[in-house]
């Protein structure tokens, strides 16, 4: 909206102030002040209302680790809602509003948030760990996560000399590598968007297990729309050219503020927890960002915390149904170190530094080539 006004007062030819709209660094840094203003300043009143609302809280799993049923009883959870409103109104109010991408990936954030909450309200209501019927919700994030793709592929902007790149995937590391899959790429860009949605969702087990994560993908990514979308920097580096792109890093910047005020909130012990509200919402964004910015592979190096808590999942069930034995203690994989004897803080704290090094990793392609 403010671009908006800036635009509008550079036709006019006054309110000078205003041209620090056009630097795209400027409204990142205001997008991430104003995303953690506006959640830290309704946190405590939200959370009070929450706990008056909810009463008993999430519903934690019996069958979980034991402490947790004693610890974490009475939390309240939907904490994603005031994440969603720190990220929704800062990218609104300072990201440019005729950009394609940035309506791409707040579609995929608000309709997952929106889903994450109905589920979240099953789950409260019912006073039981089962919510929304899965099949269902497969279904409502694969449609929603179609509609996305088709935006940023039917109306993203190709390079002149590369108009086939929006229905193609690149590699990192190899430059010139591209695998053009046509229209069977709104699949592919489905399945990443619905895999980082699920997979944040899987992370988000214990205090602040997933939030700096998400905040360390969210600053690598906004890094990186930043180059992609800067010709310049795009070129110097080898990497693809992705026209407008670069404004993604003001949703990005939004991300890592809202992070950051919910971590007020969420830090141990938690105050609220964010819920699959903002699981679903925060992982569906990150995989949208990926797909607008053309490094759906890089996500699942910077996001690889996140593909391991999936992968333990998935490898338990699967060997779980063959064998009748269980390969972890317990699954996601972050409960297994909590049966080995670790203490909360010191897996999540552990698992925070596996995710700047896997960061660090993902920004390192951005070179290697």
């Amino acid at each position: 909206m403010l671009y908006w006004l800036y635009e509008q007062a550079a036709a006019g030819g006054h309110v000078p102030i205003l041209n620090l709209m056009k630097y795209l660094t400027f409204r990142t840094g205001m997008s991430l002040f104003t995303a953690q203003l506006v959640v830290v300043t309704m946190g405590s009143r939200f959370i009070r209302w929450m706990q008056a609302k909810q009463g008993k809280g999430q519903p934690i799993r019996k069958e979980g680790i034991e402490r947790h049923v004693i610890e974490k009883a009475g939390t309240p959870t939907m904490g994603g809602v005031m994440i969603l409103a720190g990220l929704l109104i800062s990218t609104l109010l300072w990201a440019d509003l005729g950009n394609v991408y940035v309506w791409a990936v707040l579609l995929v954030t608000a309709g997952y948030g929106l889903l994450g909450f109905s589920d979240d309200y099953a789950k409260v209501t019912k006073q039981t760990t089962a919510g929304v019927s899965g099949r269902l919700r497969l279904i409502l994030e694969v449609a929603i996560a179609l509609v996305a793709v088709l935006l940023i592929v039917v109306y993203g902007k190709a390079p002149a000399d590369l108009p086939q790149l929006g229905t193609s995937v690149a590699f990192p590391i190899f430059k010139s590598a591209l695998l053009n899959l046509g229209w069977f790429y709104l699949a592919f860009g489905a399945f990443i968007i619905v895999g980082g949605a699920n997979a944040v969702n899987f992370t988000d087990g214990l205090d602040g297990l997933a939030t700096v994560p998400v905040m360390i993908a969210a600053a690598a990514f906004g890094l990186i729309a930043y180059l992609v979308g800067n010709f310049v920097f795009a070129r110097y580096l080898q990497l693809h050219f992705v026209p407008g792109a670069g404004e993604i890093a003001v949703f990005c910047g939004a991300m890592i503020g809202a992070g950051l005020g919910f971590l007020w909130y969420n830090a141990p012990p938690a105050k609220i927890f964010m819920g699959d509200t903002g699981a679903l919402a925060l992982g569906g964004g990150l995989g949208a960002v990926a797909v607008a910015t053309k490094h759906e592979i890089v996500l699942g190096i910077i996001g690889g915390l996140f593909v391991a808590e999936t992968l333990s999942v998935i490898i338990q069930v699967a060997y779980f149904k063959r064998t009748g034995k269980r390969i972890f203690l317990m699954a996601p994989i972050h409960h297994h170190f909590e049966k080995l004897g670790w203490s909360e803080s010191t897996v999540v704290i552990r698992f925070w530094i596996v995710a700047v090094m896997l960061a660090i990793l993902g920004l390192a392609t951005l070179k290697l080539r």
